[in-house]
């Protein structure tokens, strides 16, 4: 495995957490990297539902090299979409489902290095992923099957390292983790769109440092 892979998925396993923004634009794209990393979140995952993705991907990624962080794209549903924000500086990319694409998603990213993190659900998914090469499989919509589902999931895929998404929250990250997800996906109870509209980002690091806390 690459290098830059190898750091994304080294800094899941150690901080156990990864950030998910969605927001209707992000204006300061540095500021929002700096601030989610002061708040102990080092791996940041910006969207294709937000315009100008490739532009934040570029700003987003030299604020990372500065502070040990990653940024990496989501939402990708092409091998276009994909092989721009590679070019952009993704250093991971990450799927919501299996579709048409995904073959060509995972051999775009490990061409670029980059690892690969495909959305599942069920245990077939799970395999075709793991099948098609993903070094992580996203469990999503995480809420529609709870905590013990990750456990069950082990069963079968005891080496797959599982990261839920879709309703984790600070009340159950830490019952996700304790039933074995690598790490666990922080959205906007930590990076609400309005704190990122009116740059709060002292209320970013905060909702990141408690989330984090919420983990141990």
């Amino acid at each position: 495995m690459n290098d830059k892979a190898t750091g994304v998925l080294e800094a899941l396993e150690q901080d156990r957490v990864l950030s998910i923004v969605r927001a209707p634009r992000i204006d300061d794209v540095v500021a929002l990297a700096d601030a989610l990393s002061a708040g102990g979140i080092r791996v940041l995952e910006l969207t294709f539902t937000t315009p100008g993705l490739t532009e934040l991907l570029q700003g987003a990624a030299e604020a990372a090299s500065r502070t040990g962080s990653f940024v990496g794209a989501g939402t990708v549903t092409t091998g276009d979409h994909a092989k721009a924000a590679l070019e952009a500086g993704a250093q991971f990319i990450v799927t919501p489902g299996l579709g048409p694409h995904a073959r060509e998603i995972v051999d775009a990213a490990h061409r670029a290095g980059a690892a690969a993190v495909l959305g599942a659900l069920t245990p077939s998914e799970v395999m075709t992923a793991v099948e098609l090469g993903a070094d992580v499989v996203k469990i999503f919509p995480a809420r529609a099957v709870g905590p013990a589902y990750l456990s069950d999931l082990h069963g079968p895929f005891p080496d797959v390292a599982l990261i839920p998404s879709g309703g984790v929250n600070a009340s159950n990250a830490a019952d996700f983790l304790a039933n074995g997800a690598l790490a666990v996906t922080a959205g906007t109870s930590v990076v609400a769109p309005a704190d990122v509209e009116n740059a709060r980002w002292s209320e970013v690091t905060r909702n990141a440092a408690a989330f984090c806390a919420a983990l141990r």
